[in-house]
């Protein structure tokens, strides 16, 4: 039986006029479906066979795929001297992997650092409750700059010193992926090349010096890694090289900061959008903390609507918007055979937003988590931290994060959106915002200290 053609555009060249046109490969992606259906066959540079998968049934089929297309990730390449961590060959990622896991997916660990977290997300919110007499709090890059001093503390040993160094960290993350990100996609950006070049040429090497900086105080001879949260002990216990131990300690405060960062921050704005569900989440706050200002650990599990709220966020704006896995023998995805060598995509803002399992699906409506994995809907109907051999190995520890701060910060204040500020997503290796996500607060009541 012969497979049927994979619908799509007609594109001449790379597709890259039409992505640019949509405003990004996130908005293009949620174009072709809503035109071709659930499985599109498109084209957009380093791809020269590119398929979009936005239905989670057919998804199921590609679940054990277990390597990225390498041209597609050449924009991290520059960071990295021990070779792409996004594209090593499955023989070599899954060891890589299995030691990460091994640090960042341990309940013990997290309960261990967590008062260490507790300090910091308290500390954020009286920086917070003192700027916000000047005006609205430019909330996105503030909070990646916590997630980053968060997962410095617990997986590599080693503090951010204070907020202003975290937040020129995040900058310059920031800085160095809008110019790779702009030439894999020709996107305009104020300043000339030479100008932009040298911008990031100049993050990178600040980024580096930072990491230089972690790994020369690191406790050196401890031996074992401790509460089995040091990332670089564990590294350098399973006989990985000095360079690779720089280079995932790198991807781990880029991954690790925006994923919090960003799934925080799309959450307040919201919270901000619809105060009757923040009203509830800060009365559930009440319930279950009474007077304290933050919560215990054993607290996260009975804070159900919370983690509602988070859940329908991550829907509504995934942090990571999409992700690929590349077909290494021919594929058979319903009544699709996809070649070998072709770009499989994880549409993951698609699949969130895919009719047939999520009514009304632009509406913000934490119910629908209310059962959760619900039995109405497919497994993969939900991949906010994606599915399979690369899905984000610290999913677990972003979710004690991005709830811990949540609490502390919706108990705390009320948010609103500031006036005249857009609030448009963009593409910055995760779902950003243009020009950050900037929020008015107010005191909800006083609290202890």
């Amino acid at each position: 039986m012969a497979a049927t053609p994979i619908p799509g555009p007609h594109v001449d060249g790379d597709g890259l006029a039409d992505i640019v046109a949509a405003g990004g490969l996130h908005n293009y992606q949620l174009k072709l479906h809503a035109e071709y259906g659930p499985v599109v066959l498109f084209r957009l540079p380093g791809a020269e066979t590119a398929v979009s998968i936005a239905d989670p049934v057919l998804l199921e089929a590609t679940a054990k795929l277990d390597e990225r297309p390498r041209k597609l990730f050449e924009f991290l390449a520059s960071m990295q001297e021990s070779g792409n961590l996004q594209t090593i060959p499955a023989q070599e990622h899954t060891p890589w992997r299995r030691v990460l896991l091994s640090v960042l997916a341990g309940r013990p660990s997290h309960e261990a650092h967590f008062g260490r977290f507790v300090t910091l997300t308290r500390e954020l919110a009286d920086e917070w409750a003192d700027a916000a007499a000047c005006g609205p709090i430019a909330s996105q890059q503030s909070l990646s700059a916590l997630s980053l001093r968060m997962i410095c503390d617990y997986a590599l040993g080693s503090g951010i010193g204070s907020p202003e160094q975290a937040g020129r960290i995040v900058a310059a993350f920031e800085d160095v992926l809008t110019e790779q990100l702009g030439r894999l996609y020709a996107a305009e950006a104020p300043g000339t090349y030479e100008e932009r070049e040298d911008r990031a040429q100049r993050a990178l090497t600040y980024l580096r010096a930072t990491v230089d900086d972690v790994l020369a105080t690191h406790r050196v001879g401890d031996g074992q890694p401790s509460e089995g949260s040091d990332l670089i002990a564990a590294l350098a216990a399973a006989g990985h090289s000095p360079p690779r131990i720089r280079d995932s300690v790198l991807m781990t405060m880029l991954a690790a900061h925006h994923t919090t960062g960003v799934a925080v921050s799309w959450t307040l704005y919201l919270l901000a959008l619809h105060p009757d569900a923040a009203d509830r989440v800060a009365e559930e706050l009440v319930r279950v903390l009474g007077d304290r200002p933050a919560p215990d650990y054993a607290d996260l599990k009975h804070l159900t609507y919370l983690t509602t709220v988070l859940e329908e966020s991550m829907r509504l704006y995934p942090p990571g918007p999409y992700g690929a896995r590349e077909v290494t023998e021919d594929l058979r995805v319903g009544e699709y055979t996809i070649p070998a060598g072709a770009t499989i995509f994880y549409p993951i803002w698609a699949v969130h937003t895919n009719p047939e399992y999520w009514p009304d699906p632009t509406v913000f409506r934490p119910e629908r988590f209310a059962t959760h994995p619900s039995p109405e809907r497919p497994r993969l109907a939900y991949i906010p931290f994606g599915f399979g051999p690369r899905s984000c190995e610290g999913a677990s520890l972003a979710m004690v994060e991005a709830k811990l701060i949540l609490a502390v910060l919706a108990k705390r204040f009320r948010f609103e959106p500031a006036d005249d500020h857009p609030v448009i997503p963009v593409e910055r290796f995760v779902l950003w915002a243009a020009d950050d996500i900037h929020l008015n607060l107010t005191q909800r009541r006083m609290l202890d200290t």
